[in-house]
């Protein structure tokens, strides 16, 4: 599990380089900064790979602090139960279609993600999840394929990022990574290699990797 963990770190710093060099490109039209949390809100589906990275930093913070976030997480499962009462360990979304997790996540739903500070800033910043890191920005292939449109409304005011080829990266072959080490990290953790499994950020808190069968 080490050596997939290792895997995975050095992935997410790849996307992270991606974004930093964009950043030092367009730093007039990137508003993306530290302290910005604007995108920070409603719920997030993650994969269970990164539901153990992200569980990883968690455990680290002081337990005065988990204990404060751990109130927002049972507060959020709350209210995803009124929708699936039987939301429960060990919280994968996909014994269900795609189509009803939209219930779980309305669009207008602006409610600040559970790890967010006060001071607006990450609280396990360094074990966030491959989604957070690649969200402000589209993703487009070094082929020239655009595999993710959208971005954040506060970047790239009155201008259409798809055209700027700095913005590339080889997403499809990270992509590809990221399933590898996926399959390879439940084929360690559940003992079966499996494509997908996922969860959402506040729940990812609550898994009992320990006991964890499916």
């Amino acid at each position: 599990m080490e050596e997939i963990l290792k895997e995975f770190k050095r992935l997410l710093s790849q996307v992270d380089e991606w974004f930093g060099r964009c950043l030092e490109r367009y730093p007039e039209k990137i508003a993306c900064r530290t302290g910005c949390s604007g995108c920070c809100r409603a719920l997030f589906d993650i994969t269970l790979l990164d539901a153990y990275y992200l569980r990883l930093g968690f455990d680290q913070l002081p337990a005065e602090i988990r204990q404060k976030v751990l109130v927002k997480v049972e507060a959020r499962l709350a209210v995803m139960r009124e929708h699936w009462p039987e939301f429960d360990q060990p919280f994968l979304l996909n014994y269900r279609p795609e189509e009803d997790w939209e219930l779980l996540m309305p669009e207008e739903d602006e409610t600040p993600c559970v790890l967010l500070g006060d001071d607006g800033r990450c609280l396990v910043y360094e074990h966030r999840p491959m989604t957070c890191r690649l969200h402000g920005i589209p993703l487009i292939d070094s082929s020239g394929e655009v595999m993710h449109e959208d971005w954040c409304t506060e970047n790239f005011p009155g201008e259409d990022p798809l055209e700027l080829p700095e913005l590339q990266a080889p997403f499809e072959a990270m992509l590809r990574q990221e399933v590898e080490l996926f399959r390879q990290f439940t084929q360690q953790l559940l003992g079966k290699r499996l494509s997908e499994l996922d969860t959402f950020i506040p729940t990812a808190l609550l898994i009992d990797f320990g006991k964890l069968k499916i």
